[in-house]
This record gives structure tokens, C-alpha cells and sequence, in this order.
């Protein structure tokens, strides 16, 4: 007898062995969170997103600079950029750092702060200019709208910045990209408007 109840241990034993184990349910992490959240992974890089300030940011030209040394060359990165508001505000800026990022991002403070009210009319300059600015000089004519920009690299790009929409340029000596953006921008300067102009001689604009 004592046989035959070892017998039927050992099979039980066996049998609880052949059974397979019943699979636990799997725990949701998420049970009772809410359900707001947004999915997939987070992006680190979302916080270094900047708002943007609504200005026209436009690069002009990027130069490598080699400075000569003790220990030898050092190379660095040289950017001219202009800055507006597209409704009379414009800047212009240059800057150097070792990486290209970097002397725009500087170019683009300077630009802002030097950013200066110009005298539009509509779309278009109020009166004929000449900019200059060492061998560079820019004519700036006004236009009939419908015109459109008509201007080189350097010059509309300080001209898209303001919001000129109808203008007729030409550039007469150094074709130097630093040269014609800051000729354009000392013929910009000195524009006046016909208010201006009766507010200086103490008349009213019919008079003039």
C-alpha cells in the first residue's frame, strides 16, 4: 500500500509540473493617471525654442577671418546682417566668433539695437538719394507701384527689410557687400518727409 501512495505522489507531482502556470495579467502603469498626457517621448530640445519676435533677419555675407599669432593662426568667422520690421525699422550688424552660428547670433543683437525709423511713403522712398559710404555709392530712386524691388544682392536685402516694395536702385563703385549695405542704409538715413520737412521750417505742408 505504502507503494502505491508513493506512486500516485510522484504522478500528481509530475502532473502539477505538465500544467503550465497561468500567465499573471499584466499591471498598466497608467491606471489611474489622468489622461492628458501627451504621448511619445519629450524633446529636450523644446525648451530651447525662442519666440519669435516677428522681425526679418537676413544674412548678408559670412567672411573667414585668419588672425595671425605666437602660436600660430587662429581662424575665425566674420557675418553682416540686417535687421527690420518690414514698416520703416531697419538695422544693420557685424560680428565675428569662432562658428558661423554664433556671429550671426551676435550680428543679429547689434543689428537690433542700432535699428533706426525711416521716412517711407506707401510703398516707396518720399524723394531721390544717394547713399554712401567709402568707395561704395547706392542711387535710390523711387517707383510707381507695381515696380517691385529693383536692386542687387547686398541692397535688397536692406530694402526687404524695411519694406520698400516698389523702388529702382543702382550701384555705382565698390560692389564690396559691406560697402553697399551700409551706403544703402546712410542713403535710407537720410531721408526726410514732407511733415518733417514743415515741422523743421515751422510751416504746414501746403505752404511748402
Amino acid at each position: 500500500m505504502e507503494n502505491v501512495q508513493e506512486v500516485e505522489v510522484v504522478a500528481a507531482e509530475q502532473q502539477q509540473e505538465q500544467t503550465p502556470a497561468r500567465e499573471q495579467p499584466r499591471r498598466n502603469f497608467r491606471e489611474g493617471r489622468p489622461d492628458n498626457r501627451k504621448g511619445g517621448r519629450r524633446n529636450n530640445r523644446d525648451r530651447d525654442v525662442k519666440e519669435d519676435d516677428g522681425l526679418i533677419k537676413k544674412t548678408v555675407s559670412i567672411n573667414r577671418v585668419t588672425k595671425v599669432v605666437k602660436g600660430g593662426r587662429t581662424m575665425r568667422f566674420s557675418a553682416l546682417c540686417v535687421v527690420g520690421d518690414g514698416k520703416g525699422m531697419v538695422g544693420i550688424g557685424m560680428a565675428k566668433a569662432a562658428e558661423v552660428p554664433q556671429a550671426i547670433e551676435k550680428a543679429n543683437l547689434r543689428a537690433k539695437k542700432a535699428m533706426v525709423q525711416i521716412a517711407l511713403v506707401d510703398t516707396t522712398i518720399p524723394h531721390e538719394t544717394i547713399g554712401k559710404f567709402g568707395k561704395g555709392n547706392v542711387l535710390l530712386m523711387p517707383a510707381q507701384p507695381g515696380t517691385g524691388v529693383i536692386a542687387g544682392g547686398p541692397v535688397r536685402n536692406v530694402l526687404e527689410a524695411v519694406g520698400i516694395k516698389d523702388i529702382r536702385t543702382k550701384s555705382y563703385g565698390s560692389n564690396n557687400p559691406v560697402n553697399c549695405v551700409k551706403a544703402t542704409f546712410n542713403g535710407l538715413k537720410g531721408l526726410r518727409s514732407k511733415e518733417h520737412i514743415a515741422q523743421l521750417r515751422g510751416k504746414s505742408v501746403e505752404e511748402i
